[in-house]
C-alpha cells in the first residue's frame, strides 16, 4: 500500500493485476472483504469499496452466500481498459514530446527497435 492513491483503488488495482497475471482465474473466488482487510490491515468497508468498483465494472460477480468471483472475460476487459489507459497516460505524452523535439515516427520506431536489440526491417 502507498499513500499516492486511495486504499480502495489500490485494492481494486491489485485484484485486476492478479487477474492479468493469472493469479486469479476466471470463475475463481476472490478473497473476501474480511480476508483483504486482515491481509492489508484495513477496514473491511474500504476493501468492500474496491471490490464493489470491480463488480460495477463487470469484472467480479457475487454468488450469494459463497462470495465474489472473477467474471468470464474479465482478463480481456482489464487488458483493454489498461491498454487505453497506457496510451492516454504514456504514449500520447511521449509522441507530443517527440514531435516537439523533431523526432519522426520512423526515428521513434528505430529507437524502440534498437532498444530491444532488433534490426530495422523496413
Amino acid at each position: 500500500m502507498n499513500q499516492e492513491k486511495s486504499i480502495y483503488i489500490q485494492i481494486k488495482e491489485m485484484i485486476e493485476t492478479d487477474i492479468l497475471r493469472d493469479i486469479l482465474l476466471e470463475e475463481e473466488r476472490v478473497p473476501s472483504t474480511n480476508e483483504l482487510a486482515k491481509l492489508y490491515a484495513i477496514n473491511p468497508a474500504t476493501a468492500a469499496k474496491g471490490i464493489n468498483l470491480l463488480v460495477d465494472e463487470g469484472v467480479l460477480y457475487k454468488k450469494r452466500g459463497i462470495g465474489m468471483f472473477v467474471t468470464a472475460g474479465a482478463k480481456k476487459m482489464i487488458q483493454t481498459k489498461r491498454k487505453k489507459g497506457f496510451f492516454e497516460t504514456y504514449v500520447k505524452g511521449m509522441l507530443t514530446e517527440a514531435a516537439s523535439l523533431g523526432i519522426t515516427k520512423e526515428e521513434l520506431i528505430e529507437m524502440i527497435r534498437s532498444e530491444k536489440g532488433e534490426e530495422n526491417h523496413e
